[in-house]
């Protein structure tokens, strides 16, 4: 699994939001679990996904081959996988760049293990604000 804290060659200039539809209260806790230092927001009725057209992927996607290779990594090392869970798993994330409320670019992966590294969207965001 990825952690999402700011590396050492990131642009301090960039500010990171990270954005979930969950329970505010969970969201906090994933956030202090991941070593998150930036802003943490909840969307429960996901209007910022509908609006960057992030939506939910079928039950094929979600559980494929990679997905299930990152649970086989985790139990492995020894790390919790929860087995039970109040959240809607078929839900997808996604990666933005934003400003000034446009969407300068977007990552919108088809499965849960489709998504770009955070270096990547740091390294681009910084290429595209102060290059």
């Amino acid at each position: 699994m990825h952690r999402l804290n700011h590396t050492p060659n990131a642009d301090p200039r960039v500010g990171l939001v990270l954005v979930g539809f969950g329970d505010p209260r969970r969201l906090q806790a994933i956030a202090r679990r991941l070593g998150w230092t930036g802003r943490v927001l909840s969307d429960p009725t996901r209007t910022l996904y509908t609006r960057l057209g992030i939506g939910r992927a079928p039950w094929w996607r979600v559980y494929n081959l990679g997905t299930l290779r990152t649970y086989w990594r985790a139990a492995r090392s020894g790390t919790p996988i929860a087995t039970k869970t109040d959240e809607d798993t078929r839900q997808l994330g996604g990666d933005a760049i934003l400003a000034d409320g446009r969407i300068i670019r977007i990552w919108r992966p088809r499965s849960p293990d489709d998504r770009p590294p955070a270096a990547e969207v740091l390294a681009e965001a910084s290429r595209v604000f102060y290059a």
